[in-house]
């Protein structure tokens, strides 16, 4: 993670949801439903539209997290009549948590170094061509439709960072992919659980944990 200076300490308010992983710069689009998590919409609303994603590390009514989150803002809300909201939340900066604060609302919220918001990134014209061939390949492996086409016209962080959100790897997988500090470091961690996901598929499909 950064230095103490290329952070900012900040209280968040967060949304804890295992195998959603939000990225800066990437959409994560959002049914909200329980209550408490429709308090945390209208509370984010209220104030700057923020709030914060993590993974929690196990099940139950109020699970240890992660260590790492993404900060994402509110780009888009549709109230629905029953009080349910559609939200798209924009990845904005990872944050670590350093505490988790006593509040009385029903949503959680956490003391948090927020870092600066990453500037973009390349891969290497070999790396890239390395990712998009094993892209291909899980694709295949898994019955995916994909518009090739489309996908060879993404910059290099909407590709990676495309992937990281939507394959479907394991929640604590998908938690390293967001703790690789560089672009290249995560494209390399995708290429390898994508080999992986595809030889566990080859010998009958069991689950990685």
């Amino acid at each position: 993670f950064l230095t103490v200076a290329q952070v900012n300490r900040a209280r968040v308010s967060i949304f804890p949801l295992s195998g959603a992983l939000l990225l800066p710069g990437m959409d994560l689009p959002l049914h909200i439903f329980e209550p408490r998590y429709r308090a945390l919409i209208h509370d984010a609303m209220a104030r700057d539209r923020r709030i914060g994603m993590i993974q929690p590390r196990e099940k139950g009514p109020k699970p240890p997290l992660f260590d790492v989150g993404c900060l994402g803002h509110i780009s888009e809300i549709e109230a629905l009549e029953d009080g349910r909201f559609n939200i798209i939340l924009k990845g904005l900066a990872r944050f670590r948590v350093i505490r988790e604060l006593d509040v009385a609302t029903a949503f959680r919220q956490i003391e948090a170094d927020v870092e600066q918001a990453p500037e973009d990134e390349v891969l290497h014209a070999v790396e890239r061509a390395a990712l998009e061939q094993e892209a291909r390949r899980f694709a295949d492996a898994l019955g995916y439709v994909v518009d090739w086409t489309a996908v060879s016209r993404l910059d290099d962080m909407s590709l990676v960072n495309g992937i990281a959100q939507i394959a479907p790897f394991a929640p604590a997988a998908k938690q390293t992919l967001l703790e690789a500090d560089t672009l290249n470091e995560r494209s390399e961690r995708i290429i390898q659980l994508m080999q992986i996901v595809g030889r566990i598929e080859r010998n009958g499909g069991a689950t990685m944990q």
